[in-house]
């Protein structure tokens, strides 16, 4: 994971998709989905600020689902 986020960083930033530098939090998430829910997991990634502004990660995945965190340092 820690080699993902560290190409995807550099791709981002080398690429000047968005005006500030981009950067991981120290935390992430990661899940496989079918591919006949994509259109929903975009759904959700697209208005996660808002659906997270009601209810927390911790709240809805952690909490409800029982997964666990892993850090990758």
């Amino acid at each position: 994971m820690q080699l993902i986020k560290g190409e995807s960083s550099f791709w981002m930033n080398k690429q000047n998709l968005i005006l500030d530098k981009f950067e991981w939090q120290d935390e992430y998430f990661a899940i496989s989905v079918s591919e006949s829910v994509l259109d929903k997991v975009r759904n959700y990634i697209k208005n996660q600020e808002q659906h997270h502004s009601k209810k927390t990660f911790d709240d809805e995945f952690i909490i409800k689902y029982g997964f666990q965190r892993f850090d990758d340092k």
